[in-house]
């Protein structure tokens, strides 16, 4: 974790620049002294983070195997890569999907009245905490199997309650999100309800 967040932090320019992309046309103020240092610092910690964590993992991975028996390692392996697939897919989805749709909702609503001229670091933090979360929300089909493989409840039972999933989702969407615009809280709700739904099947 160490070496990864130095890594990003030698580099932290590029991966500001990937972090502006969906604010196109923004200018981005420091409102105060050492905003930008600040921000870059947690920038790099958190690139540090997602780059490190598949080591990490691995390593876990080394440790607790040998001791589980082969039916276990059967489950634990493809769930392992299973959940680190759909977080990746929360992150891409979330950058792809989810923050220019919030970007877009709020540079519009007020565009008439204000310019927009937003804190890079508040801005980071939009962003991380709404992409991290997605990514944890992905989960849903992992604690899915979880479930079923412990007996708790059946396939059949998750789909009999999709019209509770859908106000859950619904909800979800507007805890996860940071922002309030229905856009954003719609994408993300679907995406939940789609993964909840495959997970069931």
């Amino acid at each position: 974790l160490t070496c990864t967040t130095l890594l990003c932090f030698i580099d932290v320019k590029e991966i500001v620049r990937i972090f502006q992309a969906p604010a196109e046309g923004i200018k981005f103020l420091q409102f105060s002294p050492g905003e930008y240092f600040f921000a870059s610092v947690k920038i790099a910690f958190f690139g540090g983070i997602l780059i490190s964590s598949p080591v990490v993992i691995y390593q876990i991975l080394l440790y607790t195997l040998p001791g589980l028996t082969k039916k276990e390692r059967d489950v634990i392996l493809p769930m392992t890569i299973g959940s680190g697939v759909l977080f990746s897919g929360g992150l891409w989805f979330s950058y792809a999907f989810l923050v220019p749709a919030a970007l877009k909702f709020f540079i519009a609503y007020g565009s008439d009245v204000v310019e927009p001229f937003w804190s890079f670091d508040q801005y980071f933090n939009f962003v991380a905490v709404l992409i991290f979360s997605t990514g944890l929300a992905f989960q849903v089909p992992v604690i899915q199997i979880v479930i079923g493989l412990l007996g708790i409840i059946s396939g059949k039972m998750m789909l009999s309650s999709w019209k509770y999933v859908i106000v859950i989702s619904t909800i979800l969407g507007a805890i996860i999100t940071p922002s309030t615009d229905p856009i954003t809280q719609i994408l993300l709700s679907g995406a939940l309800l789609a993964l909840y739904l495959s997970g069931a099947g």
